[in-house]
């Protein structure tokens, strides 16, 4: 696991070009590079670097990460009412902004390089034009700040929360916690479990270190994974988020046994949430990883080893799909390995 770990950080880190942009990925069955980009994945596949370069200690790839910052700051955002948002292709989109956040959060926070603290907290302050006065989070703006799509994808909600969290835990701003908070009561209050979305996991965790003993938010996470667990289980793709999911729940129970708030998992299986994490995280490797065994099929197996990939999809392998896995394994990794 740890080798697919470091092959996986150099092949993400090797798709950097020179001036910080991304090769967004490959279709390796057919030949074909892929030409599209989508922003939003460039910031959140520098976040798994981030992620990633502490565990592998290649610490000369924080410069790489840097510049591709740097890249997408000036290539990939705009400015308004003392705002800054990520322009998707003339969307800003509520993930958008979660994923500025968070990638700027965790730079500052691996690196102690505050360069881009003005730019995370005017990223901060675009947050409340996605907020209706209900609460209810709206997914996507044009760049008039104008409603283009009041509903996209759930998974903007928790990654909004789980970035928020993040950088309250950074800069201990009132007006960041009382944000978080305002979000968390709304997906509490309609019933965001349903969902099982990795994103709320991570915002759970996250927020129960700034709100440790809220029994709602506890309730939430649990649902969140444990509605879920039996797809979880027979899930036949690799799907690397699955695995992202139960690395965040395994956390989220230890973190309420240690609360005292252990009377809430009464209904729920833990032993049986263990077993599904070691499960996915070895099928992930088996079924996902481009080991050379498996690369060696391919028209230039070189360029592919470390890479992950989507087998059902001309075994495509995208930053993000890079992103996913690494994010997963590293966690898993870190939780059951080296737990102090």
């Amino acid at each position: 696991m740890r080798d697919a770990i470091f092959h996986g950080e150099t092949f993400l880190v090797n798709q950097l070009k020179d001036n910080g942009k991304f090769v967004y990925g490959y279709f390796p069955a057919r030949q074909k590079v892929l030409s599209n980009y989508n922003v939003v994945r460039h910031f959140s596949s520098l976040y798994a670097l981030l992620e990633a370069i502490p565990f592998t200690n290649r610490t000369d790839d924080y410069k790489k990460v840097k510049a591709a910052i740097q890249w997408g700051l000036e290539n990939a955002t705009i400015e308004k009412e003392g705002a800054i948002f990520i322009n998707d292709n003339g969307e800003l989109k509520l993930g958008g902004q979660a994923l500025l956040m968070l990638t700027l959060s965790k730079y500052q926070d691996v690196t102690k390089d505050d360069t881009f603290m003005p730019v995370l907290m005017k990223a901060f302050k675009g947050v409340p034009f996605f907020r209706q006065s209900s609460g209810k989070l709206i997914h996507v703006l044009n760049p008039d700040l104008t409603v283009k799509a009041a509903y996209r994808i759930i998974y903007y909600e928790g990654e909004v929360a789980f970035a928020l969290s993040r950088l309250y835990e950074l800069t201990h701003d009132q007006a960041v916690m009382d944000l978080v908070k305002q979000i968390l009561d709304y997906m509490v209050a309609n019933d965001y479990g349903k969902y099982h979305d990795h994103w709320i996991s991570y915002a759970i965790n996250e927020a129960l270190l700034v709100f440790p003993d809220n029994r709602e938010y506890m309730k939430l996470g649990l649902k969140n994974v444990f509605i879920h667990l039996k797809f979880i289980e027979e899930r036949d793709t690799t799907y690397p988020t699955l695995l992202e999911l139960v690395d965040a729940a395994v956390k989220m129970t230890d973190m309420i046994k240690r609360s005292g708030n252990e009377d809430l998992m009464a209904p729920y299986d833990l032993v049986r949430l263990r077993q599904v994490l070691r499960y996915r995280a070895l099928y992930e490797i088996t079924t996902g990883s481009f080991l050379p065994e498996i690369a060696m099929y391919l028209y230039n197996p070189q360029k592919f080893i470390g890479g992950f990939y989507a087998r059902h999809d001309s075994f495509r392998t995208r930053i993000d799909d890079c992103e996913h896995f690494l994010s997963g394994l590293i966690n898993y990794y870190n939780y059951t390995y080296r737990q102090a």
